[in-house]
């Protein structure tokens, strides 16, 4: 007696699916992970109860020993403004300022004063208070 099937059952995979799956979730994180842009300088932000993330035009940051840095580069306190201005050029932007919490107030402010005569909005920088 001859018992055995006629239908054979494939044990092959198709890897397609789960190709595109991948690739979409890669595609996902790769854009999602731009939205954030940690400043790389050496800073203390100030804490606060909402820390909304900001899409940034222009970062300034302002170092414990009162250095300027605009996108990361060093600029001295005397071409503040035109730096600006080179990197808004002449569009309304944003400009998000990273300032150590131990630097005086009259720096942030001369910034924020600066920035928004050249018509940008000024966004300062902190990070979540935990508590």
């Amino acid at each position: 007696m001859n018992l055995q099937s006629r239908n054979k059952v494939s044990t092959t995979f198709n890897f397609s699916s789960i190709a595109d799956i991948i690739f979409l979730l890669l595609i996902f994180f790769m854009l999602t992970s731009t939205f954030v842009t940690p400043s790389g300088l050496p800073i203390n932000l100030p804490t606060s109860r909402t820390s909304n993330i900001v899409m940034q035009k222009v970062s300034v940051t302002i170092t414990p020993d009162l250095q300027y840095y605009v996108n990361q580069r060093l600029t001295p306190a005397s071409e503040l403004e035109t730096a600006l201005a080179a990197q808004l050029q002449g569009k309304e932007g944003v400009v998000v300022l990273n300032v150590d919490k131990s630097v005086p107030v009259e720096y942030l402010v001369r910034v924020a004063g600066i920035a928004t005569s050249l018509k940008a909005k000024v966004s300062i920088a902190t990070k979540p208070d935990k508590g």
